[in-house]
Formats: structure tokens, sequence, C-alpha cells
């Protein structure tokens, strides 16, 4: 499947994001925090999913 640059920039964002929250959960395992970073990150992927779905659904190029 070929997408555009706006995918690849919505993916990576959001994937970044997920990195930088699940290396915090895993340095700090245990405490509250980790905890959080980790239903975060769970939620940013469903979230992602959300918005590339909808860019493929309003992407001319992509869709």
């Amino acid at each position: 499947m070929k997408t555009c640059h706006r995918f690849t920039s919505i993916k990576s964002g959001f994937e970044q994001d997920v990195r930088v929250l699940r290396g915090h959960a895993k340095r700090h395992q245990g405490s509250a925090s980790a905890k959080t970073s980790t239903t975060t990150a769970a939620s940013l992927k469903r979230n992602m999913a959300r918005a590339l779905n909808r860019h493929l659904e309003r992407c001319p190029e992509c869709g």
C-alpha cells in the first residue's frame, strides 16, 4: 500500500510518543508513574489507529 508523507508523519509522531512512554515505564518499573505511562502508551496506540484510519478515509492520495 502506497501512502503519502502526511500518513508517515502522523505515524512517526505517535510511534515516537509511544516509545518514550514505554521507555519511561521500563526504567521506572513498579512505580505509579510507570503504570500511568503504560496505560497512556496503550491509549496512544488506539488513538494512532483511529487517526491513521481517518486519514486513509479522507486522503485522496492514500485512500
